[in-house]
């Protein structure tokens, strides 16, 4: 069964990108030689057979290990599919709900009554709406240089693509903000990518501390704290009275034992975590 295992999550790396390159190939207009579709076809038939098999084995070894049908599916494909291709997936995903509620400005997502929205996507707009205008550019000007039709497509629905991916991460970091609890935790959040849950007696203190870190987003530093900058930069510091366990954006695991993030108003934020600890110690 290892060994299995082991072949899906390869066939997962090797297919993805090769169904992609047909796609786009098709799209565009070039013939594919039927050996290589009736190829491609079987790969993935016997990929989703072989998926499935595991999914199923799986999932009877955690319904013995006691856990309802749910928990157990989820358990299954954890074991089953790579975690990127887990994380991507639920990306995809994320942002077109997250664009879709951006749009028909419905509620930001998960704000209880009693919790404090903390945004931080005002202090990126400038940045996003400079990189969608490159993009928008960029896609004009291939549209006129680019003479070749089978590459001018494949190049069209990329650079829609990213102006799509601009614009809906953007709109992900609206409707997705940070979050205060009324119990005192906390909710990191980045859009789509990265969602952190910190317990309100898993907190120490809190600060206001302006840093321009240069590091990548979530990533622990030799001191064990955790960037979560915002245009380069972040306004809170939160310090823990133990590590807390997360994963970063394409499913890594990462361990932190202070978090700094930007606040697009930080005095609140700062004022309602220390509410929370104060109340929590009553």
């Amino acid at each position: 069964m290892k060994t299995l295992r082991k072949a899906v999550r390869w066939s997962f790396a090797v297919l993805f990108p090769g169904e992609l390159v047909l796609f786009l190939c098709v799209a565009g207009g070039v013939r594919i030689p039927p050996a290589v579709r009736l190829a491609t076809e079987s790969a993935v038939l016997a990929l989703a057979v072989a998926s499935a098999t595991l999914v199923s084995l799986a999932h009877r070894h955690h319904r013995r290990d006691g856990l309802d049908r749910r928990s157990a599916f989820r358990a299954a494909v954890t074991d089953t599919v790579p975690a990127p291709v887990r994380k991507l997936t639920a990306h995809e995903i994320f942002l077109s709900t997250s664009f879709l509620r951006w749009v028909t400005r419905r509620p930001p997502h998960g704000v209880r009554d009693g919790d404090l929205p903390v945004p931080y996507a005002p202090g990126q707009t400038a940045t996003m709406y400079g990189f969608l205008f490159v993009c928008v550019v960029e896609t004009v000007g291939f549209a006129f240089l680019i003479p070749w039709p089978v590459v001018h497509l494949v190049t069209l629905v990329l650079d829609i693509w990213g102006c799509y991916f601009v614009i809906a991460l953007h709109a992900s970091c609206v409707v997705r903000p940070h979050v205060i609890g009324a119990d005192g935790s906390l909710r990191l959040r980045y859009g789509a990518l990265l969602d952190i849950r910190i317990p309100a007696d898993r907190i120490a203190s809190v600060r206001l501390d302006r840093k321009f870190p240069d590091g990548k987003l979530a990533v622990v530093d030799a001191n064990g704290v955790a960037d979560m900058a915002v245009a380069g930069q972040t306004t809170v510091l939160v310090e823990l009275t133990e590590p807390v366990r997360y994963v970063r954006a394409l499913g890594r695991p990462a361990e932190a034992r202070a978090f700094r993030f930007y606040a697009d108003d930080p005095a609140p934020a700062v004022a309602a975590l220390r509410a929370g600890a104060m109340a929590g110690d009553r």
